[in-house]
């Protein structure tokens, strides 16, 4: 009974999803406030039954109902817990359901926070976020419900899909799909913009706490999905532009022009168009990402198989949602203003060159990705664009975007002083260029080349910390004083020098591992041993295991340097039994910033396995400079100026909401 509620209850969504995509937009076109009213607990009633209907899902996984189709299919009863409750989103139907339950959640904020918005943009925003909301709960009713039952009910599930049973897929669908979804509302925002014809910098303000937590929940999501795939899938890489891996890097790349596009609006009122478009190109490339990942045009490990109906249906969500912004901002973007004027050497200059690199890196990678399927349907020519392109490509494009990063935040608005900021600036470039050098020969050697990428993310960190050193006037004035003035700066200042100097960490990590990693392919036998990184590796044996719902071989090695054992590492062959399918369990020692990777291959006759064995200087520096760019976000999204993105009610009563469009 309560799998019919939980389907029942997403009948009722959309019930409530129609009436708010219709009456509050009628209502603002009118100047009716009581439609308008329907806005806010329409989007809270949404929500609400959303979550039910997936509370009720995540149940029907926990106590193992495999009447329901969906668990049947992704569940056993000898799963962990916590693989229950991730299996949930680990299938079609489930993760639909979780984008679903996201959409609803950023509605239900916006109802909530956005009590300060003029109410005809709010009404215009929730009704646009309802839009969005009936078409996934048709595509979900329609093709991917849930709720399906069997009879009679099987006795036992298939089982999860193994590489799905570990604790980074239980966390990154849920970060990527907050960011993802996230961008809905920069989205819908830009809609209602477009439908009231009139745009200023209080519209930015509004936009971009919503785009910085979007992005703060990509990047940390992007993250946890690299480091999944580096010691999940047992090949030793942590990116290799799969498609779907780039379908969640290209909303990433517009999402972060997005946010500084808005910047420039909000402090300069300029870019307004352009703002207007990104924000409806970074949703934009979301759902393409979903198209991708659930048309079935695409093999990855990351997609979902799925039949072609459902890729057709949410092609059409995707040229309704993406064709009708994009005619509607056709329609009114020549009657908006467009902004103040600023000089090429300026903050808001150095803001659209971050831009207009960024935007043409991503179309680089979409280009990329989409090429060899349009070439296949058009030809039957099949071809792979693959590691090559991108990095020769992709890589050419970010290096003049690294060098500028650390320039914007020292230019003043509307003119800048380039002299002076390379005054400011030639300290933090000779440390980076020397601290470089120092490091790539204590390396002993590698491509020269190198040197020019490490002293790029040490010039990004460097630049970060230059930013909050002139700006604490230290050296200028007395250290208490400088004390004050630093911990008087705002928040986001922190957040942007952190943001930028996780950027510099990460493109420290992925020089160092790229110029610095050593492999080694060998067979070994029980008491064999192999050295690298400095660093030897002793094998000692397999022995059996058994876990909840497989079995394993266990690959046991001692580590020793100098002679000294210092740790111990296992990786293992796992055969899942329900589904007769095996993974690599890697093993993975970390030394300060450095990992060794072993994996192991095939087993002998005579008692020796192939393994293995990578030496990754400083590859913790990939993810970690990630998670100091989402520390960055959440710091400057704790600031008040931000987490208040528009005036108080009294002070909205006493002048006109929005400036009409010229």
């Amino acid at each position: 009974m309560i799998i019919e509620l939980g389907h029942y209850a997403l009948v009722l969504a959309l019930a409530t999803a129609i009436i708010v995509s219709i009456i509050p937009a009628l209502g603002a076109r009118r100047l009716d406030q009581s439609m308008m009213d329907v806005a806010q607990p329409g989007s809270l009633a949404m929500f609400a039954l959303v979550a039910f209907s997936f509370a009720v899902l995540t149940y029907a996984h926990v106590v193992s109902d495999f009447s329901v189709a969906n668990v049947w299919e992704n569940s056993h009863s000898l799963v962990p817990l916590v693989f229950k409750i991730s299996g949930v989103w680990g299938n079609h139907e489930g993760s639909m359901m979780l984008w679903l339950l996201i959409l609803t959640l950023f509605s239900a904020l916006v109802a909530l926070f956005g009590r300060n918005l003029p109410d005809t943009l709010r009404s215009n925003v929730l009704s646009v976020q309802a839009w969005i909301s009936v078409a996934f709960l048709v595509f979900i009713l329609l093709t991917s419900n849930p709720f399906t039952r069997l009879s009679p009910a099987p006795a036992e599930g298939k089982d999860l899909n193994p590489v799905l049973q570990d604790i980074g897929l239980a966390i990154h669908p849920p970060l990527l799909y907050l960011g993802y979804v996230g961008f809905s509302v920069c989205f819908s925002f830009a809609v209602a913009a477009l439908i009231e014809g009139r745009i200023d910098a209080a519209w930015a303000r509004w936009v971009r706490p919503w785009t910085l937590a979007a992005w703060t929940c990509l990047t940390a999501g992007i993250a946890m999905g690299s480091y999944w795939a580096y010691y999940e899938l047992g090949w030793g890489g942590w990116w290799f532009w799969d498609p779907v891996e780039n379908a969640s890097f290209m909303p990433w790349l517009a999402g972060t022009a997005l946010l500084h596009s808005a910047l420039v609006m909000e402090k300069r009122d300029a870019l307004k168009i352009w703002t207007v478009l990104l924000a409806i190109l970074t949703f934009s490339l979301s759902l393409l990402g979903t198209f991708l990942v659930r048309s079935g045009v695409l093999t990855s490990v990351h997609a979902f198989a799925s039949d072609p109906t459902r890729g057709v249906f949410i092609l059409c969500i995707l040229l309704i949602f993406i064709g009708g912004a994009l005619s509607l901002f056709a329609f009114r973007a020549p009657k908006l203003t467009s902004g103040g004027l600023f000089a090429p050497i300026s903050r808001e200059g150095a803001l659209v060159l971050n831009n207009l690199i960024l935007t043409v890196a991503c179309g680089t990678v979409l280009t990329g990705t989409l090429y060899p399927l349009a070439l296949e349907t058009l030809t039957d020519d099949k071809i792979s664009v693959g590691p090559p392109f991108f990095n020769l490509t992709f890589g050419l494009l970010m290096i003049p975007l690294l060098v500028a990063v650390p320039f914007g935040p020292l230019l003043s608005w509307k003119r800048g002083d380039l002299l002076g900021v390379l005054q400011r600036l030639y300290a933090a470039a000779g440390l980076a260029f020397a601290t470089a050098v120092v490091w790539f020969y204590m390396q002993h050697g590698g491509p020269v080349m190198a040197i020019l990428g490490l002293a790029a993310g040490l010039f990004l960190i460097f630049g970060a910390l230059t930013d909050l050193w002139f700006r604490a006037g230290i050296g200028k004035v007395a250290g208490d004083v400088a004390w004050r003035r630093l911990a008087g700066l705002p928040r986001s200042a922190f957040g942007t020098a952190l943001a930028h100097a996780g950027l510099g960490v990460t493109v420290l990590g992925i020089i160092a591992v790229s110029t610095f990693q050593t492999e080694d392919i060998t067979e070994l036998k029980p008491g064999g041993t192999a050295d690298l990184g400095g660093y030897t590796l002793r094998f000692d044996g397999m022995t059996p295991g058994i876990g909840a719902n497989f079995t394993e071989d266990r690959g046991h090695f001692t580590v020793s340097r100098g002679g000294v054992a210092v740790a111990e590492v296992t990786s293992a062959k796992r055969l899942f039994t329900a589904r007769k399918s095996a993974t690599t369990e890697a093993g993975i020692l970390t030394f300060g910033l450095s990992q060794l990777y072993v994996s192991l291959g095939d087993a002998g006759n005579d008692g020796s396995i192939v393994v293995r064995i990578w030496w990754k200087p400083y590859i913790v520096c990939i993810w970690g400079g990630a998670i100091i760019m989402a520390l960055g976000g959440l710091v400057s999204l704790s600031d008040r100026r931000l987490r208040v993105g528009a005036p108080s009610r009294r002070a909205k009563a006493a002048r006109p909401a929005m400036e009409p469009a010229e």
